[in-house]
């Protein structure tokens, strides 16, 4: 599975903007058929997402094409249009019931076997944007096989609900932290929401550290300069890394020595703080700060647990 730490849209139909994207070795580029793109240009996005699928070299940037809603009418059109040039994954915005991921992922399905190629190799992704999304997530989140993420739309969720966006944002609060619940619950990636001042980066920066506490694992972007702030953000620091190994080893020593919960520079170190040291870690190598982690036996229940 990709690391989808800055995921970045870019309209379909402005090959110099997809090209622009690979340069920035932004994680994941994500060609848009769907509101980035006007409705007379539908046509022109899905050929121009398919010749760059087919002649650009995306180079470590994970290949995304957002269709339009399961549902709207435009949707078997656009993978018809994309899907020969085989992109690595589909993003399904609007998601509003288990249904809709099925549909599309029997379409995948179908086209796979008719090409060839291995099951399941193409991944969904689901946006989570409406009020309907989230009183459905348990259903949505365990949908199908090849869904890998829940991607967080507090914009359009906002409007759906009649709500009024403030920087603080607890009118969407709720909705955040149930995405980011329900992805970890049922072993999804979570991808956190757009942050539409493109000109703030420090408040870019605050609210990507905010989400990487809350768990998620990635944020949207929508312009090149939050790429790097936003990478920053949900890859460890040193000085995680470090204090994440060190309870590591101290976990490791007192199993070996037969105790369970222990004391580390004063603070109690059980399970549940050992299962959060392996996860900085393996955020760390997937950020590529680590090559490689060997956490042992540290995290096998301890009391306390």
């Amino acid at each position: 599975m990709h690391v989808r730490r800055a995921l970045m849209y870019m309209p379909g139909d402005d090959m110099h903007k997809i090209q622009k994207a690979i340069s920035l070795g932004v994680d994941c580029i994500c060609m848009d058929i769907e509101d980035g793109v006007a409705a007379n240009r539908k046509t022109e996005a899905r050929a121009t997402i398919r010749q760059a699928l087919q002649e650009l070299d995306f180079g470590h940037s994970e290949r995304l094409v957002r269709i339009n809603p399961a549902g709207s009418g435009r949707e078997a059109a656009d993978l018809q249009a994309v899907l020969p040039a085989r992109p690595e994954g589909i993003v399904i915005p609007k998601v509003r019931e288990a249904g809709q991921i099925a549909w599309v992922s029997e379409q995948l399905t179908d086209f796979e076997r008719e090409n060839g190629w291995p099951e399941g190799e193409i991944a969904l992704l689901a946006l989570i944007e409406t009020a309907r999304s989230i009183v459905n997530l348990r259903e949505i989140a365990s949908a199908d096989p090849r869904l890998q993420a829940l991607i967080f739309g507090a914009e359009d969720l906002a409007g759906d609900i009649g709500a009024v966006r403030t920087v603080a944002g607890w009118e969407i609060f709720y909705a955040r932290s149930a995405v980011v619940t329900y992805a970890a619950a049922f072993g999804l990636q979570s991808i956190d929401m757009v942050y539409m001042d493109i000109h703030n980066i420090e408040g870019l920066r605050a609210e990507s550290i905010q989400g990487a506490g809350m768990a998620y694992t990635g944020k949207q972007v929508i312009h090149p300069n939050q790429v790097q702030p936003v990478q920053e953000a949900f890859t460890p620091s040193d000085e995680a890394i470090a204090q994440a190994r060190r309870i590591i080893e101290a976990a490791d020593r007192h199993q070996a020595a037969g105790a369970g919960a222990f004391a580390l520079d004063g603070m109690m170190v059980d399970a549940p703080v050992v299962k959060a040291a392996e996860r900085v870690l393996e955020r760390a190598r997937a950020g590529g700060k680590l090559a490689s982690i060997s956490t042992g036996s540290a995290s096998a229940n301890p009391p306390g647990g």
